[in-house]
């Protein structure tokens, strides 16, 4: 069986809203005609502002005089 030839291909991630009709509009690095796949994964809203909520409720850890005083000397 022949092996196939594995070149490595960079993944984009574009952040878009649905439009009228289910319509998208997306600006690609490619040139007019390049053929190119794309994949389409629906992102509920609060899923990522829940993962922000959590990002900034544990950056209080990082916010403490007594550590930052350690630190600062080390």
């Amino acid at each position: 069986m022949a092996e196939a030839a594995l070149t490595p291909q960079t993944a984009m991630k574009y952040e878009a809203e649905v439009k009228e009709e289910g319509r998208i509009e997306l600006r690609v690095p490619f040139p007019t005609e390049t053929r190119i796949v794309v994949f389409v994964i629906g992102e509920p809203a609060e899923t990522f502002d829940e993962i922000v909520s959590a990002s900034q409720s544990s950056l209080d850890f990082w916010d403490n005089p007594l550590d930052d005083a350690d630190w600062n000397a080390a």
